[in-house]
């Protein structure tokens, strides 16, 4: 049986490995014409440090070189025993069993959960101290979605993957709806594919724009106010300012009709600041915080380094939206008749 490459994503997933290089001796960060450090270009937040921080390490941020070197020993000998699919089977491969509980997939080619570099955290997590969400506050909202069965439920839908149910679009995910990608944050959030986004700067704005769902946040560097509370934006109303040589971008008013963060809360009451240092030439370290009384117990804090790549960011085209949400409906509504029809047949 040939080894699928969801199998070394699994692994590097349980077994984080490295992320982020850190510069060799001093580095002086470049500057626009207008003085503040440049963060333009396109960068990409892939990584295989799992985001919460497995129990056995405690409050430990970082693995030992014996730890990482144990680590990239496996991963070398899981790769070179793999026999993974030529892309061309894949592609050309036929439907799926009747009653299969998945489609499966064609490209995991595509997938990218590889860090770069070599700062081996234990989770992406730092704040609480043992790397891990804080409690829920008791009756906050908890909505769970995922790639499997439907799991039925009341809307609004805050979840983006999955859904509850068949009847309208209103009971798909926010990312099978084209409205929030599933990485495209704020915060950034590696996952499975398109971990990019490119940074635009002039004197007044810096321009954050993610691949998935070509969203483009607009970010005002100077005093005006944030837009009245009562408008509520999916990516939220962020305002920014230099704090020396970082970027920092604090966003409120998002919708209540999102989640908090992952399956828990919802947006209403969220504060979220994210911190933008340009360490290296390659380098810009990323850091989150979140905070949401309505939600969680206490903060949240990640550090997500980026790394600069030389590529450029094409439009993503969501098919789910496209395609697949009417596809989803049409199915369901072929079940129902289908059904319909059986019982009155038994009659």
């Amino acid at each position: 049986m040939k080894t699928n490459t969801l199998l070394i994503i699994s692994m590097l997933l349980a077994f984080p490995t490295t992320l982020a290089a850190q510069p060799a001796g001093e580095f002086e960060v470049p500057r626009t014409e207008w003085g503040h450090p440049d963060l333009q270009g396109v960068w990409n937040f892939s990584s295989d440090i799992p985001f919460e921080r497995p129990e056995r390490f405690g409050t430990r941020e970082f693995l030992t070189e014996e730890e990482v070197a144990e680590v990239e020993a496996r991963m070398a000998a899981l790769a070179a025993r793999a026999e993974v699919e030529a892309d061309a089977e894949l592609a050309n491969r036929g439907a799926p069993p009747a009653g299969a509980g998945s489609t499966g997939g064609y490209d995991d080619f595509w997938i990218e959960q590889a860090g770069i570099g070599e700062n081996p955290r234990t989770s992406h997590v730092v704040y609480p101290s043992n790397g891990r969400l804080p409690p829920v506050v008791e009756g906050a909202e908890v909505q769970f979605g995922g790639l499997g069965p439907d799991r039925p439920g009341e809307r609004p839908v805050r979840y983006t993957v999955g859904g509850i149910s068949k009847d309208g679009p209103e009971d798909r995910g926010l990312s099978e709806r084209c409205i929030v990608g599933f990485n495209s944050g704020p915060p950034f959030m590696p996952s499975m594919y398109n971990n990019n986004v490119q940074i635009f700067q002039n004197r007044d704005h810096a321009v954050i724009l993610t691949e998935m769902i070509h969203d483009a946040r607009i970010v005002p560097l100077d005093d005006r106010p944030l837009v009245d509370e009562d408008i509520r934006l999916w990516a939220g109303d962020s305002r920014g300012h230099w704090d020396g040589d970082t970027l920092v971008v604090e966003t409120r008013n998002f919708s209540p009709l999102m989640a908090s963060f992952r399956s828990y809360g919802t947006g209403e009451d969220k504060v979220l600041t994210e911190r933008f240092t340009r360490v290296s030439a390659d380098t810009v370290n990323y850091e989150w915080t979140l905070e949401d009384p309505s939600t969680f117990t206490d903060k949240i804090s990640a550090i997500v380094p980026m790394t600069k790549v030389a590529g450029q960011l094409y439009e993503y085209g969501c098919h789910e939206g496209n395609y697949g949400m009417t596809n989803i409906l049409r199915g369901a509504r072929v079940e129902e008749r289908d059904a319909a029809e059986e019982r009155e047949g038994a009659r």
